[in-house]
């Protein structure tokens, strides 16, 4: 088999930064990544915005420019203690803040014919357990939020499901970046951390189709 047919062709998005921040690390962690892929991994990066709506047109043009085996969407969940792999996509837009471009949808649905749910179509629990391999902190995510995080990961996983049966996606959230939290009173990474907990999700995530079998889930 040639080195160019054994590397896997990879999409992954960062977010551009949000509610007053400087900055956005799943943008920042994503670039880091792009730029020192795990081996036999090409990845595409991508910036989306922080839009409803307009991320996802971003994201089906990312899709169908690099035509990827998979995708992995990237997002910043501030106040969680490391990187997160989320199961289950809801279809409802339900916006605590404004999004970038001032739009505040409430309990709205992400696709009027899609189901009320989807599973992320990666080995979650193992990509969980590939980051804790790397030294990391990682969990099994039951929820992505109702925001634009959660209107990309929904909109991929019905863009597999109605056009593209053959891609497999999903989505990560990822702490504050350690300069977002000078003071110290939110849980916080490095980037460089943060780059080296996605490279092992990627990693697995391209190698392997089932899960592992084992607790992953939450009381409340």
């Amino acid at each position: 088999m040639s080195a160019e047919s054994s590397t896997s062709r990879v999409l992954v998005t960062g977010f551009e930064p949000f509610d007053g921040e400087a900055a956005n690390p799943s943008w920042q962690a994503v670039r880091l990544l792009a730029e020192q892929p795990p081996d036999g991994v090409e990845i595409t990066a991508v910036e989306l915005s922080c839009v409803f709506g307009r991320s996802l047109d971003e994201l089906r043009a990312a899709v169908r420019e690099a035509d990827p085996a998979l995708v992995l969407c990237v997002g910043q969940a501030g106040g969680r203690t490391g990187l997160t792999v989320e199961r289950v996509a809801l279809n409802v837009d339900d916006a605590r803040i404004p999004d970038n471009a001032g739009h505040q949808p409430v309990d709205e649905p992400i696709a009027d014919d899609g189901p009320a749910a989807y599973f992320a179509s990666l080995p979650v629990k193992a990509c969980v357990a590939a980051v804790r391999e790397a030294g990391l902190p990682a969990a099994v995510s039951q929820t992505a939020g109702t925001f634009v995080c959660n209107h990309v990961f929904y909109g991929l996983a019905h863009l597999i499901a109605t056009e593209r049966p053959a891609l497999r996606g999903g989505f990560v959230h990822v702490p504050y970046a350690t300069h977002q939290v000078v003071d110290g009173a939110a849980p916080s990474m490095s980037l460089a951390d943060i780059a080296t907990g996605l490279g092992a999700i990627l990693t697995t995530a391209v190698s392997r189709t089932t899960d592992l079998r084992l607790p992953g889930g939450a009381t409340h």
